[in-house]
């Protein structure tokens, strides 16, 4: 019997952009957390007392600002290697080869694979043959796994691979592969990279992807970590540890109903502590607002407002444990027709809202108007940050967003319910 863990995407010492820019928002918590859960890795690995670890792409962010983050992780691997753990990585399309300008010594037991070509590591004592290949550059679109050699007689043999696999929306196309091509290789587990989200493409053999170790951003939410595999013979069993240390969280809210403030932060407040509740660790948590309500036109015409009445309730009730990333609504506008003192050019420009965001051609049409504007942006603002992107060239983006200003207009009009 032997065991070893399956890690991915550690993205030591990530930046985590625009932090700064949310009043409260704990930075350095956030800032630390990758390295804190490399340190709980090398933690569970001792305690478990493994046969080897596996980090399957992406251990860096991309090249280092300076020597700091690759000492670090010499560090941890300097501990590792005293308990007698071998490490075995590959670099992903962070890590690859042809971006990292800067390098330093490993320590002993562990092995980097070659960007060059598919290459075998054997751990005789476990009777272990590990099989994989290092991103040469940040865009490998091919199938690397089609090079891997076929399995040793004899090895329990596991491919390391960084890939996207048979695709994902929310990540790029890298070394795509088919499941039916993996196991072709007559490998007794696949472990996978690239896809921050833990899923299994196959059970026997096991074809999974362990996740990344700490979430970034409200993207990457819920527990983070990585898989402990225990082998008997030959048959492996796969065990998931949760080591992050700050987790991303999101909470539903269903305003409908609704006709007063303070009864939508009292349920605000309700499914807040119900997600505190549901783990020990700090969290942010981005509440997303849905339904008909009374109290929409209040809310959403100052919703700066009611996002830091939110925080300022979180901080009395819940301390440092919750901090309010966002607050995304998408409840109900009021309609033009219920509006006392709608009449004249007011009622024409609401109209004229709700027409253009029933029409997609002149949605668009509007939107490439917007074009040169929209280039000069940051590229992580025109990324969006999964809820309430805007491009110039998604009409349902752009009706959303028609829709949100027209309550700010019946609000600054004067007009009231």
């Amino acid at each position: 019997m032997f065991s070893f863990i399956h890690a991915a995407d550690i993205h030591l010492d990530s930046p985590m952009l625009r932090l700064e820019g949310y009043e409260g928002a704990p930075v350095e918590l956030i800032r630390q957390a990758t390295r804190r859960a490399l340190d709980n890795l090398v933690q569970l690995a001792i305690s478990e007392k493994v046969d080897f670890v596996l980090i399957s792409g992406d251990l860096y962010d991309g090249d280092w600002k300076d020597y700091n983050t690759g000492l670090y992780f010499v560090s941890r691997m300097a501990r590792l290697a005293e308990a007698g753990i071998p490490v075995c990585i590959i670099a992903g399309n962070h890590d690859a080869a042809n971006k990292m300008t800067k390098s330093l010594r490993l320590p002993e037991r562990i092995h980097r694979f070659t960007s060059r070509r598919p290459d075998t590591f054997v751990i005789e004592q476990a009777g272990v043959a590990i099989h994989g290949q290092s991103f040469p550059s940040g865009a490998v679109n091919r199938d690397l796994s089609l090079d891997y050699p076929a399995a040793l007689k004899g090895y329990f043999n596991i491919g390391m691979l960084h890939t996207c696999a048979t695709g994902s929306s929310e990540h790029a196309t890298y070394a795509p592969c088919s499941i039916e091509g993996l196991k072709g290789k007559g490998y007794d587990y696949w472990a996978l990279g690239h896809i921050h989200k833990r899923q299994a493409l196959c059970e026997d053999p096991p074809i999974l992807f362990a996740g990344n170790l700490q979430g970034r951003n409200i993207r990457e939410t819920g527990e983070k970590g990585c898989m402990l595999v225990r082998v008997e013979n030959g048959r492996p069993a796969c065990e998931f540890h949760p080591l992050d240390v700050f987790r991303w969280e999101r909470c539903t809210v269903d305003a409908t109903g609704i006709e007063t403030e303070s009864a939508v932060l009292e349920r605000i407040m309700n499914g807040l502590s119900a997600a505190a509740s549901s783990s020990e660790l700090p969290m942010a948590v981005r509440i997303n607002m849905r339904g008909a309500c009374g109290v929409h036109d209040r809310i959403a015409s100052d919703p700066e407002r009611l996002e830091n009445a939110i925080r300022a309730e979180a901080i009395s009730l819940l301390c440092d444990r919750v901090w309010i990333e966002k607050v995304a609504l998408d409840t109900s506008p009021l309609p033009a027709e219920d509006i006392d003192g709608a009449g004249g050019p007011v009622e024409v420009l609401l109209n004229l809202i709700d027409e253009i965001a029933a029409a997609p051609d002149r949605l668009i049409e509007m939107g490439a108007c917007l074009g040169d504007l929209w280039d000069k942006l940051p590229l992580e603002i025109r990324n969006g940050d999964g809820d309430g992107a805007v491009s110039p060239k998604d009409g349902a983006a752009l009706a959303r967003l028609l829709q949100e200003v027209r309550p700010m207009l019946v609000q600054r009009l004067g007009i009231a319910k």
